[in-house]
């Protein structure tokens, strides 16, 4: 009984802290493209959920299959919430030849190392039942050589010098045949959408009304793709933007110029260090012969605070290393230490619940030789992303019209607390190698109510405590007189 009324008293002074305590805007109930972060990964190199399955499985050999399934990924999908992604993106899971799904077999028949209908559509029910979304590669090109539409002559076809099959993209059946081979896969599974591979030589037009017969497959669709194109897909990478996140995190003191894309263009694009084809950005770390999980901490805090969709390849919460394929994919080791975890996760929080941070505004203050100063704002918040990648203590003021009246700098990360100063400005100051997220709160002073009932709330919580502790001591003297 006392145990029921501590936790009935503990919830009860959780509740009241919680709603003086102050608060960012939360998040809006529809949430478009530009509110998603993405967590890219492939079926066969997460996790193993089911044995039977395992069809000439060698975790030993790199290009051969390692085990991934439907389930695997089911069986882990907290692994992912905790980290506080909105989508999931699935490499393809057609029939193939490889383990990655790059030599596709089939666009009807899933490949059975991955699981069956059933499992994928269990996987899709409660990936959406967990309020996130699924997307899933639809590979226009690099074939099999023996995929299913290689044996009658419907199709025109070319091979490739690597043993693959392109399709001929002048050829109308084939586009009319690939386009609704997509939105039937898309539908079949409920999926959110779909990203397109493989693109070289289908043009602009023809990639337009594929994503046309998407979005009208299903409201809201998604249609992305991991290479530069016309196209209007709803996200697709830039190579800049890559490249400058690259060469501005991959060590301290660098030249992060680069990085001034961001205030030359207004990025609405992916967001992303490396993706799944090519070598990972801890590859380059380590080359460097710098301390990766340094790195990561610091490069994530951009990665999820600036302008654009973040992606995140599977793996890069414990530093997956790689220059590429297959050593760039291994099978996930969820033994191996997850501290870089926690931050992916407090980050993707207050991106979640901060329209600002979302689709806010940008200005980039300062950004010289790795130490960065850059705002995202609205009517509503006002955010100031310190990222000092350098080998030394750095400081930048901040003039008070840039913040707004009667304000204080709150970090949300390490709770560093900024007041202005008698002259005007907020001095930021950070150690090396350390990043920081401020949200702008109002600052009225010595806040004598909320410290009032903080101590009251503090005093009636332990006053209950005692009381009960005092009643059940009574009781237990009074049982044990009788």
């Amino acid at each position: 009984m006392i145990g029921k009324r501590l936790i009935g008293l503990t919830a009860i002074f959780l509740l009241f802290i919680s709603a003086i305590m102050p608060t960012v805007a939360t998040a809006k109930a529809e949430r478009g493209i530009m509110d998603e972060s993405i967590y890219d990964l492939l079926v066969d190199r997460f996790n193993n959920g089911e044995r039977t399955n395992d069809i000439d499985v060698d975790t030993y050999t790199g290009n051969a299959f390692h085990g991934g399934d439907f389930l695997g990924i089911q069986g882990r999908l907290q692994h992912i919430i905790d980290m506080g992604f909105t989508m999931i993106s699935l490499g393809s899971v057609f029939k193939t030849e490889t383990y990655d799904g790059s030599s596709v077999l089939s666009y009807t028949e899933l490949e059975p190392h991955f699981g069956t209908d059933e499992e994928l559509n269990a996987l899709v029910k409660e990936i959406h039942e967990k309020k996130m979304k699924v997307i899933a590669d639809f590979p226009l090109g690099k074939v099999s050589a023996d995929h299913e539409w290689t044996k009658g002559q419907t199709y025109k076809f070319t091979h490739s010098a690597d043993g693959t099959v392109d399709w001929d993209p002048t050829d109308t059946n084939m586009q009319d045949a690939l386009i609704q081979a997509a939105v039937d896969f898309f539908t079949a599974y409920n999926l959110d959408g779909l990203r397109l591979t493989k693109l070289e030589g289908f043009d602009d037009a023809f990639l337009n009304e594929m994503i046309d017969a998407i979005h009208n497959a299903k409201d809201g669709a998604y249609v992305l793709t991991n290479e530069e194109s016309g196209a209007s897909f709803d996200l697709k990478p830039g190579d800049a933007t890559i490249q400058s996140l690259r060469q501005s995190f991959v060590r301290f003191d660098p030249d992060s110029s680069p990085m001034d894309i961001f205030k030359e263009n207004e990025q609405s694009g992916l967001l992303q260090f490396d993706d799944l084809t090519g070598p990972r950005f801890t590859y380059d770390m380590v080359e460097a012969r710098m301390f990766p999980p340094t790195r990561w901490k610091v490069a994530a805090t951009t990665l999820f605070t600036l302008p654009g969709v973040p992606l995140m390849t599977y793996g890069t919460e414990i530093a997956v290393n790689g220059k590429e394929a297959p050593e760039s994919h291994p099978l996930f080791n969820f033994k191996t230490d997850m501290e870089f975890k926690d931050l992916i996760g407090n980050l993707n929080l207050l991106r979640n619940e901060s329209e600002t941070l979302r689709t806010g505004d940008f200005e980039m203050l300062h950004n010289e030789d790795g130490f960065m100063i850059y705002t995202r704002t609205s009517e509503d918040e006002t955010w100031v992303i310190a990222v000092n990648n350098t080998s030394k203590t750095s400081d930048f003021a901040i003039p008070a019209e840039k913040i707004g009246e009667n304000k204080k700098l709150r970090g949300l990360l390490d709770g560093d607390l900024i007041r202005e100063s008698d002259d005007g400005l907020f001095r930021v100051v950070l150690d090396r190698e350390i990043a920081e997220v401020y949200i702008a709160d109002d600052d009225k002073g010595f806040n004598t109510p909320y410290l009032i009932a903080s101590i009251l709330v503090y005093v009636i919580f332990l006053g209950f405590l005692f009381l009960v502790i005092k009643k059940g001591r009574d009781r237990r003297r009074t049982e044990n007189e009788i």
